[in-house]
């Protein structure tokens, strides 16, 4: 059986060497353990949770055309579930995206010309998650990110997914799992090897991951993946990420007078 290739990264800098980029390029998915330290994942929840007060407290419910998505968290409070254009509202998050280390990891898109995206899709994505007993959506079924650009009229464009964790997951508690090498699939099995979200079984070939505060995981956009569901409720359950959007093709950036791409609609309905 696969497992996930960790690597061990405190006080990186250097960029991903050939062996990993080896790893990358065949299963399409890599796990960086510690690529920040934990007093660093503190400043970030902080900025995080300053801009959540911010928005709540002003009722803002869309971001450049992208809706938030809110929910209650173990106490009954209102949070918001998904932020979008993060950095846009922080200098610290702004100045990561920044980051040597992160634009570094455009190369995994290689030969295609890859850049970091704040202003682009939904930008700095945040992922506050907590099951309650209330939560009508605690999981996520098999997809893959490109079926989005076919949304948009586009042909499917390389992309990333990379996931800045800012919560322990170890893989009892849920989480990411991903299908390796499905990336290299053609585009039908792209769009119908699984039901897109709606198929949340279990696969014998998935590699989950044991997570810690401050890991990366990355993942090639046309790469199967799902969320498991947490087996606890409460503070237990909580995983909180960092979304960094590291893209390709035309600029096409948002601002206020943005409309709400088709996507975010299709994907209430299915949630809902």
């Amino acid at each position: 059986m696969l497992t996930t290739n960790t690597i061990s990264a405190p006080e990186r800098t250097r960029i991903l060497s050939p062996d990993e980029l080896d790893f990358f390029t065949r299963n399409g998915f890599i796990h960086i353990k510690h690529f920040v330290d934990r007093a660093t994942v503190q400043t970030f929840l902080r900025e995080i949770q300053r801009v959540e007060a911010n928005w709540l407290a002003e009722d803002v419910d869309k971001i450049n055309g992208t809706p938030l998505k809110f929910g209650r968290d173990e106490n009954g409070d209102r949070i918001v579930q998904r932020f979008a254009f993060t950095s846009l509202f922080s200098p610290i998050l702004s100045d990561f995206l920044a980051d040597d280390r992160i634009q570094g990891l455009t190369q995994l898109l290689a030969p295609y010309e890859g850049r970091i995206s704040p202003e682009e899709k939904d930008g700095l994505v945040v992922n506050h998650y907590v099951r309650t007993p209330e939560s009508n959506f605690s999981r996520m079924g098999w997809h893959t990110d490109s079926p989005r650009d076919l949304f948009l009229g586009q042909r499917i464009r390389p992309m990333l997914n990379v996931g800045l964790h800012l919560d322990d997951c170890p893989k009892e508690n849920g989480g990411l799992r991903v299908l390796p090498g499905t990336h290299k699939q053609n585009t039908l099995m792209t769009i119908f090897r699984k039901k897109q979200f709606i198929d949340h079984r279990p696969d014998p070939r998935e590699v989950g991951f044991d997570i810690e505060a401050g890991d990366l995981t990355i993942h090639n956009g046309s790469l199967w993946h799902r969320v498991e569901q947490s087996p606890y409720i409460g503070a237990a359950s909580r995983r909180r990420v960092m979304y960094i959007p590291i893209i390709t093709g035309d600029y096409q950036f948002k601002n206020a007078a943005s409309k709400t791409p088709f996507y975010h609609r299709f994907a209430k309905r299915i949630q809902d």
